[in-house]
């Protein structure tokens, strides 16, 4: 494997989080995303323990709260992070409530994304501001919330609303959030062409799947 291929993978979130994922399928994705040295494996919270104990260290698990839809109360979205942490979860990937930036009310986007913060402990927390569903103001205006939480990244879609990562928001990503702030792609990124375009816009970690199997595919 050569030194593009590395580089690409170890950006890569490799995903599972269809609503009738099996832990066999999970194994697999725990398997690969070891093997291929991607950056962490993003699974459904209720296998973290199962896969936290069965990766044994070897790649850090990443699950997801407040999925897909981002409407669930700060105090749920507080209590699942808190659980997923203490389950073996190094990373988390909260959805935010799309309804409140509609209304305007930024000022409680950053309440929550701050208190989910202090509930994951230490452990990396990247941002879903489901693009897809916002104008280019409203997502500005998310990358200086997101900026002042305390959050480590920002993140795309969740792949569940309708549209995934494009060029364009990662690159608007890259021109307002703070430098401290890293960037999330994920939903659609159909191969390593893809891959390629959101590394060179800035983008830190690829949300997918498809990356690993591109690369399987190579193999045989």
């Amino acid at each position: 494997m050569n030194e593009e291929l590395r580089n690409i993978l170890s950006r890569v979130d490799h995903t599972l989080l269809g609503q009738a994922a099996t832990w066999s399928e999970i194994k697999t994705i725990c398997d690969d995303g070891i093997k291929y040295g991607c950056a962490s494996v993003c699974i459904p919270a209720s296998y973290v323990k199962q896969a936290a104990e069965y990766v044994a260290g070897k790649i850090a698990v990443c699950t997801v709260i407040g999925f897909p839809n981002g409407y669930d109360t700060t105090a749920a979205k507080c209590f699942e992070a808190s659980d997923a942490v203490a389950n073996g979860a190094s990373e988390i990937d909260m959805v935010i409530n799309i309804g409140w930036v509609k209304d305007g009310l930024y000022d409680k986007v950053l309440s929550e994304i701050r208190d989910v913060k202090g509930h994951c402990h230490g452990k990396l927390l990247k941002v879903s501001i489901e693009p897809c569903l916002l104008t280019d103001a409203e997502k500005i205006e998310l990358c200086r919330v997101v900026s002042e939480s305390g959050a480590d990244y920002i993140k795309t879609s969740t792949g569940f609303g309708g549209g995934g990562a494009n060029r364009e928001d990662v690159a608007l990503f890259k021109k307002h959030v703070a430098p401290h702030v890293k960037i999330k792609a994920a939903g659609g990124i159909a191969d390593l062409n893809d891959a390629r375009d959101f590394i060179a816009l800035g983008a830190d970690r690829l949300g997918t799947s498809r990356i690993v199997k591109a690369v399987k595919a190579m193999e045989q």
